[in-house]
C-alpha cells in the first residue's frame, strides 16, 4: 500500500540515506576526544547517558551536515520520484523541470525559470546552516 505514495516515497529515502548518514555520524563522533567519554565514566555515567548527556550535545554539526545531505538528496530526486509515484501531481520538482521541456522544441525561459525556482530551498539551507555544515565536515576529516 506504500507504492504511489508520499509515505512510500519517505520510507524509500529513509532507508536508502542510512549509509550515508552512518558514515557521517562514524566520522564525527571517532574525530571527538575520547576524554570526554572517560571523564563521564569516571563520574559514573552509563553508555546511554555518556551519549545522550555528552555525546549528542556535541554532535549538532554532525546531524546539520547530515540533515542538509539528505535535504539535497530529496529535493534533487529524479529516479525515485518518477519510479515511485506515477501521479504528476506528487512527483518531486525535478520530474516537473523534466516534463517542462517539449518533445520538438524547448521553451529556455521557462525551464530556466522552473530551474532557479527549485534552487532556491537548497541554496536557502545552505546558507542558513553553512557555518554547521563546514564545521561538521572539518570535525569528521581530521584524524
Amino acid at each position: 500500500g506504500l507504492y504511489g505514495t508520499i509515505p512510500g516515497l519517505i520510507l524509500v529515502h529513509s532507508i536508502y540515506g542510512i549509509p550515508i548518514a552512518t558514515l557521517i555520524f562514524r566520522n564525527y563522533f571517532t574525530a571527538l576526544p575520547h576524554e570526554i567519554i572517560e571523564a563521564g565514566q569516571i563520574d559514573g555515567a552509563g553508555h546511554w547517558t555518556i551519549f545522550r548527556r555528552l555525546m549528542l550535545p556535541l554532535s549538532l554539526p554532525g546531524f546539520v551536515v547530515c540533515g542538509i545531505f539528505q535535504f539535497t538528496n530529496q529535493w534533487n530526486d529524479f529516479l525515485f520520484g518518477i519510479t515511485v509515484l506515477p501521479d504528476p501531481t506528487q512527483q518531486p520538482i525535478t520530474v516537473a523541470l523534466n516534463n517542462l521541456s517539449g518533445n520538438f522544441s524547448v521553451q529556455w525561459n521557462t525551464v530556466m525559470a522552473g530551474a532557479l525556482l527549485a534552487a532556491v530551498p537548497t541554496a536557502l539551507v545552505y546558507l542558513l546552516l553553512g557555518r554547521y555544515f563546514i564545521r561538521g565536515l572539518a570535525a569528521g576529516s581530521v584524524k
